[in-house]
C-alpha cells in the first residue's frame, strides 16, 4: 500500500511504501537492485528500489512519468495498492570500494538507481577513504531529491563527503556548476589507483564518462554502470533486454564496465 507520495521533478515522483515480511525483516535487497511494480489491469514496469536498505519497512521508487502504465502511476493516491514482484539484478560492489575512494557520477533521474549505494555509503563512511558525488541535470528543477542534496549539501563537510552539482542550463538562482556531469571530472581530482567508481545516468552520459574516466587513468575493472533498458520479464524470459550476449534484468542492471564498453559503442539501428 502506498503512504506517500513525493513530487521531485515536473515529470517523476517517489512512491513510498511500507513493507513488513511475514517475519517481521521488511524487504531485502541490495543497492542497484530493482523491482518489477505493477498496477492490477493496467501493466508491469521495472523501476529501480531509491530507498536505503538499511529501512527494510519504508520501500522507495522514483517513477518518471513517460509511457501508459506510468501515467497511471501518476494517478494514484496515498492509501491505493500496487504490486511488488522482486527484487532483481545485481547491486552495486560496494565491497569491492572498501578501503578506497569511491566516485559516484549520476546524471538526472540516474541518481536513483544509485541512491542507496550513496546512503549506505555515508551511513558507513569509515569503510572508505573519499567520498565523492558528482551530479548533473539538464535544469536545477530535473535534480531530484531537492531536499535531501540540500541536506547533503550542509552537512557534508561535517561527513567528509565531496559533493559537486552542475546543470547543463542554469536557471536564477543556481549556485553550482554550469555543463555536462563530465565536466566535474577535473574538480573531483581523483586518484585513479584507488578509486571504484559507480556511473548511472543516460547511456550517452555513461558512455562518455567512462571514456573519461579511462582516459583519466582507470582501469575499466574498476567501473561500475548500471543499465536500465527494455527490461519487461525480469527472469530472462521475453528476450526484450538482451545487450550482446547478456540479459540486462539478470546479468544486471550493474555492469562491470570492461564487460560492456564495447556494446556502449555500438549503433543501433
Amino acid at each position: 500500500m502506498i503512504q506517500r507520495i513525493v513530487p521531485e521533478t515536473p515529470e517523476s515522483s517517489t512512491f513510498w511504501s511500507t513493507f513488513s515480511g511475514s517475519d517481521g525483516r521488511g524487504y531485502t535487497f541490495g543497492p542497484g537492485q530493482f523491482n518489477m511494480l505493477y498496477l492490477f489491469g493496467v501493466g508491469e514496469i521495472p523501476i529501480s528500489i531509491s530507498s536505503s536498505p538499511e529501512h527494510p519497512q519504508r520501500l522507495g521508487h522514483t517513477i518518471r512519468f513517460t509511457g501508459r502504465v506510468t501515467h497511471a502511476f501518476r494517478q494514484l493516491q496515498p492509501g491505493d495498492e500496487i504490486g511488488i514482484r522482486g527484487p532483481f539484478g545485481t547491486p552495486w560492489p560496494l565491497p569491492e570500494a572498501e578501503g578506497g575512494d569511491l566516485l559516484v557520477v549520476a546524471g538526472g533521474l540516474g541518481v536513483c538507481p544509485v541512491r542507496p549505494a550513496i546512503e549506505w555509503a555515508i551511513r558507513h563512511r569509515e569503510r572508505f577513504r573519499r567520498l565523492i558525488l558528482l551530479v548533473g541535470a539538464r535544469t536545477p528543477s530535473l535534480l531530484p531529491y531537492q531536499e535531501q542534496l540540500d541536506w547533503w549539501l550542509g552537512t557534508m563537510e561535517r561527513l567528509g563527503v565531496e559533493l559537486h552539482l552542475t546543470v547543463d542550463e542554469a536557471e536564477p538562482g543556481w549556485l553550482y556548476g554550469v555543463g555536462v556531469v563530465t565536466t566535474l571530472f577535473r574538480k573531483a581530482q581523483i586518484q585513479p589507483a584507488r578509486t571504484t567508481a559507480f556511473v548511472c545516468g543516460p547511456e550517452i552520459m555513461m558512455r562518455f564518462a567512462g571514456k573519461g574516466l579511462v582516459e583519466m587513468g582507470m582501469a575499466r575493472e574498476r567501473i561500475y554502470v548500471s543499465m536500465e533498458r527494455n527490461m519487461q520479464c525480469a527472469v530472462q524470459l521475453c528476450g526484450h533486454c538482451q545487450f550482446g550476449p547478456y540479459f540486462v534484468c539478470s546479468d544486471g542492471p550493474v555492469f562491470r564496465y570492461d564487460r560492456v564498453f564495447d556494446l556502449l559503442e555500438m549503433r543501433e539501428l
